[in-house]
């Protein structure tokens, strides 16, 4: 048995090239590596390196020829290069999810912060202006303008509605109205507290009345609610002018004693208001699933009666507290409910 031995020399060892200027680095030794094993004959290798590390990659069952010179630093590079792509690729994930939480987070705040000045502003025209379907057909005819406005800047894009998707919505536009209308005419009547107490039913009927009437019928949230609030004023303005007659003009309010200026001012910033909390309503819906939207609508309820009661001042008694409490718990349990039950089935 004889041993062949491998020597990997520098290029200094080698007088034809004559690389001093690269051999006078600072720190470089020449890399020697042996190897032995059974072979007929002693040689003698010599190979020129360049100034780096380098290692033999072999396989022991294969021959002399098999043998190859890797760089050993080629695998950690490769390997720190997708490690830095990686890490900045969860970088810009943290990054977009805290935006979007962010977002989130605007749009709840506006949503409460709408809906607390409509029932101030409503609160205060209906307790002067005793026509709740006249105030609630000129919310939808701002509603309209603002939506048309929309539409003709492209703020948004305009859809293409078929007519079996306009008479599925008929009914819906027919709630809506409903919706709206009842709430003014308790709000002319009652407190606003009193009035967002039994609204905290709201999500409850929702679910009930969209399997009912909306099937399987799918459209863009804001879509939706551009078309349904454009059909809620034309559906409603015939009969706020056939019920109560043309009463939102100066000539009348100036007859009935009333400051013009404030009531048209104020109605018009409800209305605002109330497409506003609206609109942005529905684009969070787009964002989170109905049961979370359902939660938020429950806090939101809490945040409109408190800031009411500060706000007008409401007296509440210990058993008006209780009543009230007892109303938002049991919503906030239902949601809870709803979003527990899948869960149940899936395991």
């Amino acid at each position: 048995m004889q041993s062949a031995a491998y020597s990997l020399s520098s290029p200094c060892s080698i007088p034809s090239l004559k690389p001093r200027k690269f051999c006078s680095r600072a720190g470089f030794q020449p890399i020697r590596v042996s190897s032995s094993f059974a072979a007929p004959e002693r040689h003698e290798h010599s190979v020129s390196l360049p100034n780096r590390s380098w290692r033999l990659s072999s396989s022991s069952s294969l021959p002399l020829r098999a043998w190859n010179l890797v760089p050993s630093d080629s695998k950690p590079d490769r390997f720190e290069v997708r490690a830095t792509a990686a890490e900045s690729a969860g970088e810009g994930e943290k990054s977009g999810s805290l935006v979007k939480i962010l977002e989130l987070g605007l749009l709840f705040g506006l949503w409460y912060l709408f809906n607390i000045y409509f029932n101030i502003y409503n609160k205060q025209v209906l307790k002067v202006f005793h026509y709740p379907v006249t105030i609630s057909a000129v919310q939808f005819a701002v509603g309209t303008i603002i939506v048309s406005l929309m539409w003709t800047f492209n703020l948004y894009k305009r859809p293409k509605v078929s007519g079996e998707q306009l008479v599925a919505i008929v009914p819906l536009a027919l709630v809506h109205i409903l919706g709206n209308l009842f709430t003014n005419m308790s709000l002319g009547k009652v407190a606003v507290s009193f009035t967002h107490t039994i609204k905290a039913m709201e999500p409850f009927f929702s679910v009930v009345l969209s399997a009912m009437f909306l099937g399987e019928e799918s459209l863009d949230n804001i879509t939706l609610f551009s078309i349904i609030t454009i059909m809620s004023f034309i559906l409603l303005a015939p009969v706020a002018i056939f019920v109560e007659g043309i009463k939102f003009t100066p000539a009348y309010m100036q007859s009935a004693g009333l400051n013009v200026k404030e009531v048209v001012v104020r109605s018009l910033l409800a209305a605002l208001s109330f497409h506003a909390y609206q609109q942005v309503s529905y684009m969070i819906l787009q964002r989170v699933s109905p049961v979370t939207h359902s939660v938020g609508n429950c806090v939101k309820r809490v945040v409109v009666i408190v800031s009411s009661v500060i706000f007008f001042k409401t007296p509440v008694s210990l058993i008006n507290s209780l009543g009230t409490g007892i109303a938002l718990a049991g919503v906030f349990l239902y949601s809870r409910v709803k979003r527990i039950k899948p869960k149940a089935k899936a395991a």
